[in-house]
C-alpha cells in the first residue's frame, strides 16, 4: 500500500466482524500471531477495547488494550510494514491514550521485544518508561529468545505524562 498520511488514515473501534482483518494483519507483523477467535476472546472481555485504521477497506494498524480498575495494558499494537515510520503508530497510541482516560485509567502498561528499536522509540516518544524486564520473554522462530521490556505511563488528563 502506498504511503498515506495519519491525518488520512481515520481510527474507529474495533468490532467482532472486524477481528479476521485484524489476524490477519497481526499474523504479518508477529511470529506469534494471534488468531481470530483468540482476538474474539480478548475483545469480548469487561474493560478491553480496540482501535484501528482501514483506509480504503483494508486494516493498516490497530491497537488491542485492557484494563482492570485504574490500570491499564496495551495487549497489541501493529502497524502494516509498508505504512510504519509514517505516524501511524502514534496516531493508534495517542488514540488509546484518549479511551483510556475515558475509561478512568490513570496508567498504562505494555511490554516490548528489547531488540524491537522502532516501537521503544515510538513508545519514548510518547513518554512510556522501562520498570522492568522478563527475561527470554519472545521466543524466536530462528535465533535466540528475546528480554521483553515492561513500559509504564501515568495518563493525565492535560496531556502530560509522568512514569
Amino acid at each position: 500500500m502506498d504511503s498515506l498520511s495519519p491525518d488520512a488514515l481515520p481510527i474507529e473501534k474495533m468490532k467482532s466482524y472486524d477481528l479476521p482483518a485484524i489476524a490477519s494483519l497481526h499474523a504479518v507483523c508477529f511470529e506469534d500471531s494471534w488468531h481470530t477467535e483468540l482476538l474474539g476472546r480478548i475483545l469480548s472481555a469487561p474493560g478491553t477495547f480496540g482501535l484501528f485504521s482501514r483506509p480504503r477497506g483494508k486494516v493498516v494498524g490497530f491497537v488491542l488494550c485492557r484494563s482492570s480498575g485504574q490500570e491499564g495494558e496495551i495487549l497489541s499494537l501493529a502497524v502494516a510494514p509498508g505504512l510504519r515510520r509514517n505516524g501511524l503508530g502514534g496516531a493508534l497510541l495517542e488514540a488509546a491514550m484518549a479511551q483510556a482516560l475515558k475509561q478512568d485509567i490513570e496508567a498504562l502498561f505494555l511490554e516490548v521485544a528489547e531488540d524491537n528499536e522502532a516501537a521503544r522509540r515510538l513508545y519514548q516518544k510518547f513518554g512510556f518508561a522501562t520498570v522492568g524486564r522478563r527475561p527470554n520473554y519472545y521466543r524466536r522462530r530462528y535465533g535466540p529468545s528475546v528480554d521483553a521490556l515492561t513500559l509504564r505511563r501515568t495518563l493525565t488528563s492535560n496531556g502530560s505524562c509522568e512514569n
